[in-house]
């Protein structure tokens, strides 16, 4: 015979449940997982940026001993520790690591843009002469000779496959070139930009 109370409380109070205002397992898990992240990002810069970063020495201790692990399984399980010591940092602490690592990002985006534009301007003045009469109307002060020589050595270093010293100086002189234009205003810069992408 079925029991008539089973099922039945008896009352509808809600007094008696647990109130959780914990993060669900979920969200610390996600949380667990994007620390993990944060400190392989960490591991994969160089060490002296490592360095920079402000954290807990104890936390860049071992990510600079991952680094210097190179057995697979050893820097795995390094790799593991990290994770755990990121776990234990603040979140005033994990807000500065993710501002120093987003600064670095939004500058070596720059830098990389700003080197292959170098490397385009610098293909130019060895593959077409009229790129040297467009670079010295910008720089009026360049020494014409020894850009001259630079290029024409270029040249020879490609044509004979030598070291590319004077391919590299090249590209130093371009980037001594860039830096005055700092100083001048916006609306200059954009407009020698696009002057400078036409040499």
């Amino acid at each position: 015979m079925p029991n008539p109370n089973r099922g039945s409380c008896g009352f509808q109070s809600t007094e008696f449940e647990q109130e959780y205002d914990r993060p669900s397992k979920s969200q610390l898990k996600r949380e667990m997982t994007a620390l993990q992240k944060l400190g392989e990002e960490l591991i994969a810069e160089s060490r002296d940026r490592v360095k920079r970063v402000p954290m807990p020495e104890d936390v860049r201790d071992a990510i600079l001993e991952c680094q210097q692990i190179k057995d697979h399984e050893g820097r795995r399980r390094q790799t593991q520790y990290v994770g755990k010591k990121m776990r234990t940092l603040e979140p005033h602490e994990i807000a500065d690591i993710q501002k120093t690592l987003d600064s670095w990002r939004g500058l070596s985006k720059a830098d990389t843009a700003a080197m292959h534009a170098l490397e385009r301007h610098r293909d130019r003045l060895l593959k077409d002469d009229n790129a040297l009469t467009s670079l010295l109307a910008l720089h009026p002060d360049l020494d014409v000779q020894h850009t001259r020589t630079l290029i024409r050595n270029a040249r020879k270093e490609q044509a004979e496959n030598k070291p590319p010293k004077a391919y590299r100086e090249i590209f130093q002189l371009l980037k001594q070139l860039q830096k005055p234009s700092a100083d001048e205003g916006d609306h200059e810069d954009s407009d020698e930009d696009d002057e400078r992408d036409d040499f």
